[in-house]
């Protein structure tokens, strides 16, 4: 190529670099204020109309509708909108055709090519990539909005492995979506939720800053792996990928690979061994997978008080024996012991149908909020079951915070703590998962323990309180089961 041809076309990248962002945010405000009016209008003519069964199908036709957009906007748009898709791809705080859309965008990240990953590779651990590797899988195992992930084997040690790499130029989108969803959030919290959204994305931002640095990562990785294995002196209640020591840099994680199904796949893998997905060993299967993986949360939250943060279904596979192995340690969340503890207590109130615990428990939390109800106590206990734990009514299959007959309407959140929204999260992913199996299951009440052991410690809990006679443990947290075990 001519060098002026060159310098111009050199020029002309850089004027499209600088450019994207602009042309980035401007997409997506026309995509969100698509979505928004439609919405709006829908809700205005459904005013209209008497008939109910009429409006039903009037807002299943919108959802419909809105779901296909929102799945456009995530997939063509990446990076931060993946993350969205993933949260918003549950049926407790989406409509059902959203769930059905949004939830098929898991790992479906475009793939950094293979000559990149290389160049990244060599340039992070000053190696050759060819004497670092054995083999090394061309296609990625999965592909996210931050990174993807390509099986390998390493040269020296001929161990198979997982090497994660982070996508070129990735951080810089990312910051430019996170300011545009902080200014929708603002305004969504004006005009229509009364929810504190902006702190929500202001936590976003700080855990996806921290997502970049894979150094942290392994750091997290080896406390919690350590945490569970010391904690649980038999036999941890999932497993901890091992990180491959001195191949950790900014953008490249080497560690050891679990072999294992998909959560997402395991109705399909137990259908192909002839299991049937609704019967009772399915059924046994699941709720030890559940209870394994949400005694590890308890642990993680409420007797160390730093935990893996992102449980959605591509991050959990589901291994021999029906072990569960968690993946994905770039949101991690630290909490401050004052809040911790705060939060064990609002447990024990949850897991006790104390109302009056509650409120005290969410003042003690920082969470402030203001009531139209005269039942405000009971309310506001409703409104803390949908934000933190996993039960349901029975009957009902989805509870959303921001759903139309939500408490949330009656006690509006002025004031939301932004270091408890990763907990807000987690507990919301581990109902989805609850929702998905078909079961009924407390996490309240599987870490009530858990908590009392935390306030007896910490000297907030006499002990002849956290000894009281308790219901047995399965019966306790699968309460309602047999309502929904054909699920």
């Amino acid at each position: 190529m001519p060098l002026a041809l060159a310098q111009l076309q050199d020029i002309g990248d850089r004027i499209t670099d600088r450019l994207r962002p602009w042309s980035r945010s401007a997409e997506f405000w026309v995509r969100a204020a698509d979505i928004y009016t439609s919405y709006k209008v829908c809700q205005l003519r459904a005013g209209f109309v008497k008939d109910e069964e009429e409006r039903e199908a009037m807002w299943e036709q919108q959802h419909e509708l809105g779901a296909q957009k929102m799945y456009s906007l995530c997939s063509e748009l990446g990076g931060l909108f993946l993350k969205a898709a993933q949260i918003l791809g549950k049926p407790d705080l989406a409509p059902m055709a959203w769930v059905k859309r949004l939830v098929t965008l898991c790992d479906k990240a475009p793939a950094t090519p293979i000559d990149v990953v290389r160049d990244v590779v060599e340039k992070q651990f000053g190696k050759s990539f060819d004497d670092i590797f054995e083999c090394f899988d061309v296609e990625p195992v999965g592909s996210a909005s931050i990174a993807q992930v390509h099986r390998a084997r390493l040269k020296l040690s001929k161990t198979d492995v997982a090497v994660k790499v982070q996508h070129p130029g990735a951080e810089k989108l990312m910051m430019v979506d996170i300011r545009n969803m902080q200014a929708f959030a603002l305004f969504l919290q004006k005009y229509d939720i009364n929810f504190d959204l902006y702190s929500a994305t202001k936590e976003m931002e700080k855990q996806i800053c921290y997502e970049f640095d894979f150094v942290r990562e392994a750091k997290a990785m080896e406390r919690i792996r350590e945490f569970l294995r010391v904690t649980n002196k038999k036999k941890p209640p999932v497993i901890v990928p091992r990180v491959i020591p001195e191949m950790v840099s900014r953008e490249v994680l080497v560690m050891e690979f679990i072999e294992g199904t998909p959560i997402m796949n395991l109705g399909n893998e137990m259908a192909k061994r002839g299991i049937d997905p609704g019967g009772k060993i399915a059924t046994m299967a699941k709720q030890k997978i559940l209870t394994d993986l949400t005694l590890a949360y308890g642990q993680m939250i409420l007797k160390d008080g730093f935990f893996h943060a992102d449980p959605h279904p591509g991050n959990i596979l589901i291994c021999k024996n029906t072990e569960v192995a968690l993946l994905d340690y770039g949101q991690v969340k630290a909490m401050p012991e004052g809040l911790r503890l705060a939060y064990a207590n609002l447990v024990i109130a949850m897991a006790d149908d104390d109302f009056l615990r509650t409120k005290e428990s969410f003042r003690e939390i920082g969470i402030e909020t203001w009531s139209i109800a005269d039942n405000e106590l009971e309310e506001l206990f409703q409104l803390s079951l949908r934000m933190f734990d996993t039960r349901l009514p029975p009957g009902v299959t989805a509870m959303s915070p921001f759903a139309e007959d939500s408490s949330l309407n009656k006690v509006g959140v002025q004031s939301f703590p932004e270091e408890l929204f990763s907990v807000l999260r987690t507990i919301q992913l581990l109902r989805g998962l609850t929702v998905g199996m078909g079961l009924r299951f407390s996490c309240a009440q599987q870490w009530k323990p858990i908590a009392e052991e935390a306030l007896l410690k910490s000297g907030r809990l006499k002990a002849a309180r956290s000894r009281r006679p308790r219901r047995s443990f399965v019966r306790r947290l699968f309460s309602s089961d047999n309502e929904n075990q054909g699920t």
